[in-house]
This record gives C-alpha cells, sequence and structure tokens, in this order.
C-alpha cells in the first residue's frame, strides 16, 4: 500500500497541493487518529528499520483502518476512493490484465468506457505502474484508489478458476475456531463452493503448498478419517505428519484443492486427475492432483514438481568419478539405445533431463515423448502424451520419427510396440533414451525380451543401461562416528568394501531429528562389452549375464551403496532398504 509517499504529479490530472501538511496531520485534523497514537507512530517511525510510512505504521498499531487512510490520500491525488470495489467491477473487464501482474501489483481493473480503462489501485503515485498497466492493457487508463484487502478479496470473487494461482502471501496463524467453517456431516455442493473460498480455507491450502515447496516435499498426502484429518509430506522418501487441521474442513480442503486443480467439486463417487499451476517466489511450480473417494471423505494427493530440483548437474546426481566418466562417454554415443532403470521414485526422469541438459541443443534436434512433462529444457522438443485422446508412447514415437530428429527420449518403454520403434529408430541412427521399471542393469536386457525385442538386435543397439536408487544422505550437521559390529563388518566384507569405521546421523533440528537431510544417487552402470554382447545374441539366461558383467567389472548397486556408505554420505541400512526394493 502507498500512505503519500510522495508529492510529485504521479500523471496528468492529480493535485499535489491538495495535502498541505504530513499525512499524520490530517489524519489527526479530522479526527481519524488520536495524538498519543501519532507520536507513538512517529517514534516508532524513527527507529523503524524497514523505512515504512506513518500510515502503515497507525494502520499496524489499529490506530486507524487502511480505509480511512486511503481515502485521505486518494483525496491528496485527486483520484476517488473506491469501498466495495467488486461490486463495481464489470466481470466481463477483470480478466484483460494478466492474473500475474494484477495479483502482484494489486491492481483491479473495473470497467471499460471509449477506450479508457477504470483500475483500482492501492498505490496510486506509482506512476511506473500506470504506465505499465497502459502498456499492457493497451487502453488510456482512470484511476481510483482501493484498499489492497479490497482488491484482493475482489480478485479472488471473480478469478476463482485462473490457471495460475500466486501462493506467496500466506497466513500461518490460523487461529482453530477459524476452521469451523463445515459444521455439518454432509455439505450441500453450493455450501462446499462457498466455504471452499472462504479466507481460512485458502491460507490453509495455500501454507500446505507454500511449506512443502520450501521443505523440499515431493508428495502432499490429506487424509480424512473418522474424526481426524492429517496432512502428511513426502520428503527425502518419507511420510512426516506435518498438520493436523479439525476434521470438519475436510470437505472444504477438498473442494478448495479441487477448484483450483479445474476439478469437479459435485462428484465425489469417483477418483478425478488435474494439474494446478502456481508462482512462488517468482518461478512456476507444477502440482499434480489425483483424488479417491474413501469411507471418511476424499484422500487427496498432491505431487509437487518444481523445476529449480528437476534439473540436477550430473556431475552432482553422486556418481563416482570413474562411472561418470564413463556415462558421458556412453551418453555421447551417435545412436543406439541408452536406458535407466529402478523402480518408480528412484530418480530415473531426473538423471534423463540432466543429460539431455547437457547435450548440445543447437545442431542437434532433441525431441521428448513424455507422461507428463515435468520440467521444461530449453532448446528441447518436448511432447506429453494424452492416452485418452489414444496419443500414447508408441503413436508419438511414429510421428515423431517423421519429425528428423537426433535424439529422442522416451520417458518409459511400455509395450511391445514402444520397444519396437524405439529399437528400429536406434538402428537407423538416433540416438533414444528411455526408462524401464527393473531392478538391475542386466535385468533391462530380459525385459527387452518379454517386450518381443529380438536379443540379436538387443546386441545391435543397446549402448548402455544406468540402474539406480536413491538413497538418503546423512545428515552433515549431526553426523556422527560409530563402531560397527561383526556382522556388519562380515556383510561389508561381501562386496569388497571394509571399514573399521562407519557414519550416522544423530538427529538434528536441522533434519528434523531423523539423522538424514536430502538425498543422493547409488548406481550400477552396466556397459555391454564384445563378451556380454555376444551372451545376449545368443540369448543367455539373466545369471549368465549378470556373471559375465560382473567379470567385465561390473560395480553393483550394493557395492556402490556401501562405497558411499564408507564415506559417511548415508548409512548402510539405507543401502539396503534401497537395493532391496
Amino acid at each position: 500500500m502507498n500512505f503519500h509517499r510522495s508529492n510529485t504529479t504521479p500523471f496528468p490530472g492529480t493535485d499535489p497541493t491538495a495535502l498541505p501538511m504530513p499525512l499524520g496531520q490530517v489524519l489527526l485534523e479530522r479526527g481519524l487518529v488520536t495524538s498519543e497514537a501519532l507520536e507513538q507512530a512517529l517514534a516508532s517511525q524513527k527507529s523503524d528499520s524497514r523505512g515504512r510510512l506513518i500510515g502503515e505504521l497507525l494502520v499496524e498499531q489499529g490506530a486507524v483502518d487502511e480505509a480511512s487512510v486511503m481515502e485521505v490520500v486518494a483525496e491528496a491525488y485527486g483520484i476517488p476512493f473506491v469501498r466495495g470495489a467488486s461490486r463495481l467491477a464489470d466481470p466481463a473487464i477483470v480478466e484483460c490484465l494478466p492474473r500475474e501482474f494484477v495479483e502482484e501489483h494489486a491492481v483491479l481493473p473495473l470497467f471499460k468506457v471509449r477506450g479508457t480503462l477504470t483500475v483500482a489501485v492501492a498505490e496510486p503515485a506509482n506512476l511506473y505502474l500506470v504506465e505499465e498497466i497502459r502498456r499492457v492493457s493497451g487502453c488510456d487508463v482512470q484511476l481510483a484508489v482501493a484498499t489492497r484487502a479490497d482488491i484482493e478479496s475482489s480478485l479472488e470473487s471473480y478469478l476463482p478458476t485462473a490457471s495460475v494461482f500466486v501462493i506467496d502471501n500466506i497466513y500461518e496463524d490460523v487461529a482453530e475456531t477459524d476452521f469451523s467453517v463445515i459444521e455439518r456431516e454432509t455439505a450441500e455442493i453450493a455450501d462446499l463452493r462457498e466455504v471452499s473460498g472462504h479466507s481460512p480455507v485458502v491460507k490453509l491450502v495455500n501454507y500446505m503448498i507454500f511449506s512443502a515447496v520450501q521443505e523440499g516435499a515431493s508428495d502432499i498426502h490429506v487424509e480424512p478419517d473418522d474424526h481426524s484429518l492429517r496432512v502428511r509430506y513426502r520428503i527425502d522418501g518419507r511420510l512426516y505428519e506435518k498438520l493436523s487441521p479439525p476434521h470438519q474442513m475436510a470437505p472444504a480442503i477438498s473442494s478448495r484443492i479441487k477448484i483450483m486443480a479445474g476439478l469437479d467439486i459435485s462428484e465425489r463417487r469417483v477418483p478425478q486427475d488435474g494439474d494446478i499451476h502456481v508462482r512462488m517466489q517468482g518461478r512456476p511450480i507444477d502440482l499434480r492432483v489425483s483424488t479417491m473417494p474413501g469411507r471418511w471423505g476424499e484422500k487427496i494427493v498432491i505431487r509437487v514438481i518444481d523445476a529449480r530440483n528437476s534439473i540436477v548437474e550430473l556431475d552432482r546426481l553422486g556418481m563416482a568419478s570413474e562411472t561418470l566418466e564413463r556415462w558421458r562417454e556412453i551418453v555421447e554415443q551417435p545412436n543406439g539405445v541408452i536406458l535407466v532403470t529402478g523402480p518408480t521414485g528412484s530418480g530415473k526422469s531426473t538423471t534423463l533431463y540432466s543429460v539431455l541438459a547437457t547435450l548440445d541443443r543447437d545442431e542437434r534436434n532433441i525431441s521428448t515423448v513424455e507422461d507428463p512433462v515435468e520440467s521444461t529444457l530449453a532448446g528441447v522438443n518436448q511432447f506429453p502424451i494424452n492416452d485418452k485422446a489414444g496419443f500414447g508412447f508408441s503413436e508419438a514415437l511414429r510421428s515423431l520419427l517423421r519429425q528428423d530428429p537426433d535424439i529422442i527420449m522416451v520417458g518409459e518403454v511400455r509395450d511391445v510396440e514402444t520397444a519396437s520403434l524405439a529399437t528400429q529408430a536406434a538402428l537407423t541412427g538416433h540416438l533414444v533414451f528411455s526408462t524401464l521399471h527393473t531392478n538391475e542393469s542386466c535385468g533391462a536386457v530380459t525385459r527387452l525380451i518379454n517386450l518381443q525385442i529380438e536379443p540379436y538386435l538387443i546386441a545391435a543397439t543397446l549402448r548402455g543401461v544406468l540402474a539406480q536408487r536413491l538413497v538418503r544422505k546423512s545428515c552433515a550437521n549431526c553426523r556422527v562416528t560409530y563402531q560397527p559390529d561383526e556382522a556388519l563388518r562380515n556383510l561389508l566384507g561381501t562386496t569388497k568394501c571394509s571399514s573399521d569405521q562407519l557414519w550416522k546421523g544423530a538427529g538434528c533440528s536441522r533434519c528434523r531429528d531423523t539423522g538424514f537431510a536430502g538425498r543422493i544417487g547409488i548406481f550400477e552402470l552396466l556397459v555391454p562389452d564384445a563378451k556380454f554382447i555376444e551372451a545376449v545374441a545368443r540369448g543367455e539366461s539373466l545369471g549368465t549375464l549378470r556373471s559375465i558383467a560382473v567379470e567385465s567389472g561390473l560395480v553393483l548397486l550394493n557395492e556402490d551403496g556401501f562405497a558411499k556408505a564408507i564415506e559417511g554420505l548415508t548409512t548402510v541400512e539405507e543401502v539396503l532398504n534401497a537395493v532391496r526394493s
């Protein structure tokens, strides 16, 4: 808000002499504040490190309401002051300015007459804002003044289904009594739509999203029970309870999230899926929403896709130096198939994004087919599949091969046709990256055979397989050493790893007393040599292929993990849990 920051004329038609004395004196003369309150605010202003204006301090200490201050400011500039801006706003005009713009600058388009757009603003002295409104709208601009709260509530009323939500402004200290928005066990749809827009519900959902992103959560679980409601975050692969709002809030929270995701709030009997696009601290974040009807209400899971965490530099994935060097050589091959394997949540997409980010995108046509596109890569053509429209991986890949690609990334090889097309593309000179759900690197060969790819074709096209898992990192802030017992030393000895000292996190405030903070990858990189390729062409069993690969120097997942445990990066227990999954 702006409380008479300057006497310069912000735009033609204002009267800078309309306020002949300081704002505080005007408010005092009009009986809007007491002399004691003004003296207190002036004293606070002298010691205020943020340089806040007198009007802001008076409002903050409760000496005067914001509307009264803004009315005086509006009068000073010769601009109308508007109360209840939503009643004046033409719904057809509100969206003439982008959602992000109006929320960032507290601007509410009211109406347009003969090419002149009248806009309510909270900062009438901001000359640059006026010019920017004129530029963005393409109209002459006439200003009115309204409080920021009035503008924001009006925007919530008129833009409830906007595709981008700005969630920076959150409210953490909501009283529990504010949560009692639904008193009945069963609410009508109209009631749900109304209460889902109430400020406590909006603020709580905003806080859930905001704090999940801040804490690095990958998923938000909203789980209603008979007499409870819990909100859990998945952080570093584990679920932690974050909030426990009153269970009466469950229908309102569910409706608010479904409205944001563009879902049908009247449908509570079948699962629904949707997307929410939010903007936080200036960067876009995608949320994938899944609802599932349960006995006590709808369970909602929100997948948080933060582009900031989607692309990691190759040397930060956690590969050993030798593995990283060989991996860099493989991904620079001119053609062939390169696979990344592992269960869901093992970081396969992150690895592939990291690879594509390192490749030359100026001289080569790099294209991806994904479900869904999780992060935008500059210079890469990315295509999301749409199974409902009949545009699956195989259909997309078939069309993509007519787009003159050099490098292709297929999100997942799920079926026979996709596997066949990927192999054919590799045979015709393309470099193809993809993922498979197998537990180890050699298992990728048997999986391709199960997908009816001839062994000789696999031998001819397979350039490398990277199996991986994610393990939690020991907290560097509270990490301590301990002596492993004999059983643990013997276990390490079976993998050519040995140590009389291991590390573990003791637990501290930084790691939420878990002893872990962040995650790191453990890897198993298979680079087929001549002997392995001959065995694949002969159709040898998985056990035989694994033995040949180990003889050729394959470092297994558990060996790489134990080496990291000895370095203090993780624990042996974490490695065992990951490898057994």
